[in-house]
Protein backbone atom coordinates (compact mmCIF):
# COMPACT_ATOMS: atom_id res chain seq x y z
CA UNK A 1 0.00 0.00 0.00
CA UNK A 2 1.12 3.54 -0.69
CA UNK A 3 1.47 5.83 2.29
CA UNK A 4 2.07 9.46 3.07
CA UNK A 5 5.40 10.56 4.47
CA UNK A 6 3.58 11.21 7.77
CA UNK A 7 2.60 7.55 8.04
CA UNK A 8 5.94 6.38 6.74
CA UNK A 9 7.77 8.43 9.38
CA UNK A 10 5.80 6.60 12.06
CA UNK A 11 6.29 3.20 10.42
CA UNK A 12 10.06 3.22 9.86
CA UNK A 13 12.69 2.73 12.57
CA UNK A 14 10.24 0.92 14.86
CA UNK A 15 9.52 1.58 17.63
CA UNK A 16 11.60 4.74 17.98
CA UNK A 17 9.98 7.01 15.40
CA UNK A 18 6.53 6.08 16.66
CA UNK A 19 7.59 6.92 20.22
CA UNK A 20 9.43 10.15 19.32
CA UNK A 21 6.95 11.63 16.83
CA UNK A 22 3.62 10.26 18.10
CA UNK A 23 3.61 8.67 21.55
CA UNK A 24 5.48 11.37 23.48
CA UNK A 25 3.63 14.33 21.90
CA UNK A 26 0.25 12.61 22.21
CA UNK A 27 0.77 11.61 25.86
CA UNK A 28 1.75 15.18 26.75
CA UNK A 29 -1.07 16.65 24.64
CA UNK A 30 -3.69 14.34 26.18
CA UNK A 31 -2.44 15.18 29.68
CA UNK A 32 -2.55 18.87 28.78
CA UNK A 33 -6.12 18.52 27.49
CA UNK A 34 -7.21 16.63 30.60
CA UNK A 35 -5.74 19.22 32.96
CA UNK A 36 -7.07 22.02 30.75
CA UNK A 37 -10.65 20.80 31.21
CA UNK A 38 -10.35 20.98 35.00
CA UNK A 39 -8.40 24.25 35.02
CA UNK A 40 -10.89 26.01 32.73
CA UNK A 41 -13.98 24.47 34.35
CA UNK A 42 -12.89 25.49 37.84
CA UNK A 43 -11.15 28.71 36.65
CA UNK A 44 -7.96 27.79 38.49
CA UNK A 45 -5.20 30.37 38.22
CA UNK A 46 -2.93 28.62 40.72
CA UNK A 47 -2.60 25.39 42.64
CA UNK A 48 -1.04 22.00 41.83
CA UNK A 49 -3.26 21.16 38.85
CA UNK A 50 -2.67 24.56 37.26
CA UNK A 51 1.07 24.14 37.86
CA UNK A 52 0.98 20.72 36.18
CA UNK A 53 -0.98 22.23 33.28
CA UNK A 54 1.61 25.00 32.97
CA UNK A 55 4.60 22.65 32.90
CA UNK A 56 2.94 20.23 30.49
CA UNK A 57 2.40 23.17 28.12
CA UNK A 58 6.00 24.36 28.41
CA UNK A 59 7.52 20.89 27.98
CA UNK A 60 5.24 19.99 25.08
CA UNK A 61 5.84 23.32 23.34
CA UNK A 62 9.62 23.00 23.48
CA UNK A 63 9.56 19.28 22.65
CA UNK A 64 7.47 19.91 19.56
CA UNK A 65 9.68 22.84 18.58
CA UNK A 66 12.57 20.34 18.57
CA UNK A 67 10.58 17.96 16.36
CA UNK A 68 9.68 20.83 14.03
CA UNK A 69 13.29 22.01 13.69
CA UNK A 70 14.60 18.48 13.16
CA UNK A 71 12.02 17.52 10.54
CA UNK A 72 12.06 20.83 8.64
CA UNK A 73 15.85 20.91 8.42
CA UNK A 74 16.73 17.23 7.95
CA UNK A 75 13.71 15.45 6.48
CA UNK A 76 11.33 17.79 4.66
CA UNK A 77 13.99 19.11 2.23
CA UNK A 78 14.59 15.52 1.00
CA UNK A 79 10.93 14.69 0.35
CA UNK A 80 9.41 14.08 -3.04
CA UNK A 81 5.80 14.91 -2.24
CA UNK A 82 3.16 12.25 -2.72
CA UNK A 83 0.32 14.54 -3.67
CA UNK A 84 -2.19 16.63 -1.79
CA UNK A 85 -2.83 14.19 1.08
CA UNK A 86 0.91 14.05 1.78
CA UNK A 87 1.29 17.84 1.79
CA UNK A 88 -1.78 18.27 4.03
CA UNK A 89 -0.64 15.58 6.47
CA UNK A 90 2.95 16.77 6.83
CA UNK A 91 1.96 20.44 6.74
CA UNK A 92 -0.71 20.02 9.40
CA UNK A 93 1.61 17.98 11.63
CA UNK A 94 4.38 20.57 11.40
CA UNK A 95 1.96 23.48 11.88
CA UNK A 96 1.23 22.11 15.35
CA UNK A 97 4.37 23.95 16.46
CA UNK A 98 2.53 27.28 16.21
CA UNK A 99 -0.11 26.65 18.88
CA UNK A 100 2.11 24.41 21.03
CA UNK A 101 5.07 26.75 21.14
CA UNK A 102 2.56 29.58 21.59
CA UNK A 103 1.33 27.84 24.75
CA UNK A 104 4.91 27.52 26.01
CA UNK A 105 5.56 31.21 25.34
CA UNK A 106 2.28 32.15 27.04
CA UNK A 107 3.18 30.05 30.09
CA UNK A 108 6.63 31.64 30.26
CA UNK A 109 5.17 35.15 30.05
CA UNK A 110 6.80 35.97 26.71
CA UNK A 111 3.39 36.61 25.13
CA UNK A 112 0.18 37.78 26.78
CA UNK A 113 1.94 39.86 29.43
CA UNK A 114 -0.73 42.54 29.35
CA UNK A 115 -3.58 40.06 29.59
CA UNK A 116 -5.52 39.26 32.71
CA UNK A 117 -5.88 35.73 34.03
CA UNK A 118 -9.18 35.12 32.22
CA UNK A 119 -7.77 36.29 28.88
CA UNK A 120 -4.67 34.12 29.30
CA UNK A 121 -6.88 31.14 30.11
CA UNK A 122 -8.96 31.84 27.00
CA UNK A 123 -5.86 32.18 24.79
CA UNK A 124 -4.40 28.97 26.26
CA UNK A 125 -7.66 27.14 25.52
CA UNK A 126 -7.82 28.52 21.95
CA UNK A 127 -4.21 27.54 21.22
CA UNK A 128 -4.80 24.03 22.55
CA UNK A 129 -7.95 23.73 20.44
CA UNK A 130 -6.07 24.86 17.32
CA UNK A 131 -3.43 22.22 18.02
CA UNK A 132 -6.07 19.50 18.36
CA UNK A 133 -7.61 20.51 15.03
CA UNK A 134 -4.34 20.50 13.08
CA UNK A 135 -3.21 17.26 14.75
CA UNK A 136 -6.41 15.53 13.69
CA UNK A 137 -6.10 16.89 10.14
CA UNK A 138 -2.57 15.47 10.06
CA UNK A 139 -3.78 12.08 11.28
CA UNK A 140 -6.70 11.90 8.87
CA UNK A 141 -4.73 12.81 5.76
CA UNK A 142 -1.65 10.98 7.03
CA UNK A 143 -3.51 7.67 7.18
CA UNK A 144 -4.99 8.14 3.72
CA UNK A 145 -3.51 6.29 0.75
CA UNK A 146 -2.18 9.29 -1.24
CA UNK A 147 -3.44 7.79 -4.51
CA UNK A 148 -7.01 8.47 -3.29
CA UNK A 149 -6.32 12.17 -3.80
CA UNK A 150 -4.75 11.72 -7.22
CA UNK A 151 -1.06 11.00 -6.59
CA UNK A 152 0.39 8.52 -9.05
CA UNK A 153 3.42 6.60 -7.75
CA UNK A 154 6.50 6.40 -9.91
CA UNK A 155 10.09 5.35 -9.31
CA UNK A 156 11.20 8.86 -8.35
CA UNK A 157 8.45 9.50 -5.81
CA UNK A 158 8.31 6.26 -3.85
CA UNK A 159 11.64 6.23 -2.03
CA UNK A 160 11.53 5.61 1.69
CA UNK A 161 11.82 8.46 4.14
CA UNK A 162 15.20 8.70 5.85
CA UNK A 163 15.39 7.18 9.32
CA UNK A 164 15.05 9.96 11.86
CA UNK A 165 16.45 9.77 15.36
Amino acid sequence: MNMTHYMELLAVNQPWNLIIYMVIPVVFAEALVATEFFVVFTRQTDGPLRLLNKWLGIILGFYFLGIFVQLTTMVVPTLEWRGTADILAVGAYLSGVIPLFGIALLELGVIGRGCGAADKMKLHFILLTVFLVVAHIAMIFGMLDPTVMGWQPNAAGTHMMPHSH
